[in-house]
């Protein structure tokens, strides 16, 4: 199974995301907050993708690489999910490492914010991320869905309706 950098990211997030679609259960298409991020992604840098080209490494989708520059571009609606999109960049320049594309760097784009945060890989990352692929596919292959988490974590996310489904207001 691959693990992709939109397993590292509801590694992050949510144990319970993780599984939901890890097992091929999507509730991204419904969300509206997912649309609004996809309108961010594809409406705030209109002239980059004449310059830079989507990438498909190790089963994950790169939003933008500038492969003169070896930089990874992710772009986020917001930075309040900020450490699971730091890890998420740096599975994508892991992955470039394993195919031999070393000293790539990442930048983290929150065109609202306008704020950018540079990622690079460090030593240590490599072991952790590995760990991290372990606990993934452990995650996903658990016979039954992890539990939820505090509603109000929860409120934002895709999968929202569909976790608390059969609970009273």
């Amino acid at each position: 199974m691959y693990v992709t950098a939109t397993h590292i990211n509801y590694y992050h997030i949510c144990k319970r995301k993780l599984w939901l679609f890890g097992n091929g259960i999507n509730m991204e298409q419904t969300s509206d907050l997912v649309a609004e991020g996809r309108l961010v992604h594809e409406t705030s840098y209109p002239n980059r993708a004449a310059r830079y080209e989507e990438v498909k490494i190790g089963g994950s989708v790169i939003d933008f690489y500038d492969p003169r520059e070896k930089v990874v571009h992710e772009i986020k609606k917001s930075s309040s999910k900020e450490e699971a999109h730091i890890w998420q960049v740096k599975y994508y320049l892991y992955l470039f490492e394993k195919e031999g594309i070393e000293d790539v760097v990442g930048i983290l784009e929150y065109p609202l914010l306008r704020e950018t945060v540079r990622v690079e890989l460090e030593e240590n990352d490599r072991e952790t991320l590995r760990n991290m692929e372990d606990q993934i596919r452990k995650i996903i292959g658990y016979e039954i869905c992890p539990p939820v988490l505090s509603k109000g974590k929860c409120e934002k996310c895709s999968y929202y309706e569909f976790c608390y489904s059969g609970e009273e207001e």
